[in-house]
C-alpha cells in the first residue's frame, strides 16, 4: 500500500492535467491510466479521443504555461464551414476574444495526450499505465487533510491511499459513477449514464485527392442525419489527410423521426440508424460523386486507434458538481464538461483537470465547484443553450437557421444588431438563444448540485 496527497484516476487531458497542477503545486500525486495500444502512439496510454481541433479562444481558456508545442499542431485552420440540406455559411472568426492569432488549428491528439504526460512527470507526478481501477472506497478520517481517506484497489490487488481523488476517467464513467452513489441519493446513474443521454462519434482517416482537399476550413453538416446535436464532419489535418467523421446519438429509433426521407444520408431501406462507416461512405459518395470512395480516398491504416479507423463515447450530459467536501472532484468528460455540441472538450478538460489539481495541492478543493464555473461556465451555458435551440430541429430548421446566420454575418457578424438586420428570422433566432442561456441563469445548467451531496 502506498499513500499519495492526490490520486487522479484517468490519464487523459483532464487526469494527466489535473496531476501536472497537482505536482506543480508541490503535493505527492499520482495518475492511474489503464492505458489501451493504439496505432499512432508507441506505448499504452488513454484510448479517449476526438476529432482533434482546437478553436483560438479555447488555447486561452486551458491557460497552458506554455503553448501547444508545434509537434502535437498538425494545421492552422482559417475557419470552418456549416452546412445544411441546401443552405450554407462559413465563419472565419469565433466572435470571442483571443490571444491565438488564427482562427483554431488541427491537432494530433495522442501527442497531445503523450505531452501533457511528459509535463506530468517532468513536474513528478507518478503515471501508472496499464492497470485500471477496480473499485473505491473511503472512510472519513481526521488524520487526512481533506477530512477522508480514499483507498483504490488496482486490477492486480496493488492498494493506493490519498487524502484527495480526482476522477477523470471520460464520460463512460466506469469509476466515477460508483463513487458518486456513495455521497448522494441522487439518480446518478440515470443522470450520467443514460444511453439515450450520450454520442457515440466515429471517424476514419482518410487521403483525398488534391484537387478536393481544403486545408483551410473545417466542415460540418447538419440537417442530413437524425438525432439530437448529429451531425457528420471533415477535419483536414496534415498532407492531404482528413478526418472524416460523425457524432450521433446512441439507440436512436428510426421509427421516432419524424419526416425521415428528408435527411439525406438515409435511404429508404434503412430500418435502424446505419454505422458509422456506412454514414462517413455516404457522405462522400454524396459531396464528391464523380469519385471513388475506396479508390481516391484510402484509409491511413497506421492513423487512428487501429487501422485509421475509431469510435468513441462524448458526453452530451449536463455538467455536475463534486462532492468536494469529501475531498473528491469530478473533471473534463466524467463531469459532463465536454460536449455532443461542439465537438469534442480537451479545452475544457485541461481546464477542470487544472483547477481540481491546484486546489488539492493547496488543501482547499472544497472551492472546486465554484472555480470551474468561474473558469468555463460561459462555455457550458454557451453549449448548453445551443443544444437546447436545435434539439427538435428538422432538416428544414437547420436550412433556415444557416440560412439566417450566413444573412448575419453578409451583415457584418453574428451579434443582435445583425440578427436585428437579418430581418424575422435573425432576431427569433438570436431572442431564443438568448432566452435559453437566461433560463441558466444562476447555475441552472448544473445536473447535479453539490448541495445533493452528503459528506
Amino acid at each position: 500500500m502506498k499513500r499519495f496527497d492526490v490520486a487522479v484516476v484517468g490519464g487523459g487531458p483532464g487526469g494527466a492535467s489535473a496531476g501536472w497542477a497537482a505536482a506543480r503545486g508541490g503535493a505527492d500525486a499520482v495518475v492511474i491510466e489503464k492505458g489501451v495500444p493504439r496505432a499512432d502512439r508507441e506505448g499504452l496510454g488513454p484510448d479517449s479521443t476526438d476529432a482533434a481541433g482546437m478553436l483560438d479562444y479555447w488555447v486561452d481558456m486551458m491557460a497552458l504555461p506554455e503553448g501547444v508545442p508545434e509537434h502535437v499542431i498538425l494545421r492552422d485552420i482559417e475557419g470552418a464551414a456549416f452546412r445544411g440540406p441546401t443552405e450554407s455559411v462559413t465563419l472565419e472568426s469565433t466572435s470571442i476574444p483571443a490571444s491565438y492569432p488564427n482562427f483554431g488549428f488541427a491537432f494530433h491528439r495522442a501527442r497531445f495526450d503523450d505531452w501533457l504526460r511528459e509535463e506530468a512527470e517532468t513536474a513528478g507526478t507518478e503515471y501508472r499505465v496499464g492497470l485500471g481501477v477496480r473499485d473505491v472506497t473511503h472512510e472519513k478520517s481526521a488524520g487526512s487533510e481533506s477530512g477522508y481517506t480514499h483507498t483504490l484497489t488496482l486490477r492486480d490487488g496493488t492498494e493506493i491511499v490519498a487524502d484527495y481523488l480526482i476522477l477523470a476517467d471520460g464520460p463512460q464513467r466506469t469509476i466515477t459513477t460508483g463513487v458518486l452513489e456513495s455521497f448522494t441519493d441522487a439518480p446518478v446513474a440515470d443522470l450520467l449514464g443514460s444511453r439515450r443521454a450520450n454520442h457515440i462519434a466515429y471517424q476514419e482517416h482518410r487521403e483525398f485527392p488534391e484537387e478536393l482537399f481544403d486545408p483551410r476550413y473545417l466542415a460540418f453538416w447538419w440537417g442530413v442525419i437524425p438525432g439530437h446535436t448529429a451531425y457528420p464532419w471533415i477535419f483536414p489535418n496534415d498532407g492531404t489527410v482528413a478526418r472524416v467523421g460523425l457524432t450521433m446519438p446512441i439507440d436512436l429509433d428510426l421509427d421516432s423521426v419524424p419526416d425521415r426521407e428528408t435527411y439525406r444520408l438515409l435511404r429508404p431501406e434503412d430500418d435502424r440508424v446505419p454505422p458509422g462507416r456506412e454514414y462517413v461512405r455516404r457522405l462522400l459518395d454524396a459531396e464528391y460523386p464523380a469519385y471513388d470512395v475506396d479508390r481516391d480516398f484510402p484509409l491511413v491504416e497506421d492513423r487512428g486507434k487501429r487501422g485509421g479507423v475509431e469510435s468513441y463515447p462524448i458526453s452530451s450530459t449536463r455538467p455536475i458538481d463534486s462532492p468536494c467536501g469529501a475531498g473528491i472532484a469530478v473533471v473534463g468528460g466524467a463531469m459532463g464538461a465536454t460536449s455532443a455540441f461542439h465537438e469534442g472538450g480537451d479545452h475544457v478538460a485541461v481546464r477542470t483537470g487544472k483547477i481540481a489539481g491546484s486546489l488539492a495541492s493547496a488543501g482547499v478543493l472544497e472551492a472546486y465547484n465554484r472555480e470551474w464555473k468561474r473558469a468555463i461556465g460561459t462555455e457550458v451555458i454557451r453549449n448548453v443553450a445551443f443544444a437546447d435551440l436545435v434539439r427538435d430541429f428538422s432538416p428544414a430548421d437547420w436550412d433556415r437557421s444557416i440560412g439566417t446566420v450566413r444573412r448575419m454575418v453578409n451583415r457584418g457578424g453574428i451579434g443582435l444588431r445583425e440578427a436585428l438586420s437579418a430581418g424575422y428570422d435573425g432576431a427569433r433566432l438570436f431572442a431564443r438563444y438568448k432566452r435559453r442561456k437566461f433560463d441558466y441563469r444562476d447555475d441552472r445548467y448544473v445536473g447535479i448540485a453539490g448541495s445533493d451531496y452528503s459528506v
